[in-house]
């Protein structure tokens, strides 16, 4: 029988994402990145990771990599 998990489980995928720009160095391409929409927008909204146009493109920055 599987145990159930004691540990609470995010439903969204904004902490993998979190994970992700971190390992990236803080930022990364948006393009690149295959995170859905509405957890990017959860995490602008949680004013945690902030989108810049470089002219070159769209970078998904976290907000204290500053």
């Amino acid at each position: 029988m599987p145990r159930k998990s004691t540990h609470p489980t995010p439903t969204d995928n904004s902490s993998l994402c979190i994970q992700y720009l971190r390992r990236c160095g803080g930022s990364a391409r948006l393009c690149h990145i295959n995170f859905s929409l509405s957890v990017i927008q959860t995490l602008i909204n949680q004013r945690r990771v902030k989108i810049s146009n470089t002219g070159a493109g769209f970078f998904i920055e976290l907000e204290d990599s500053k």
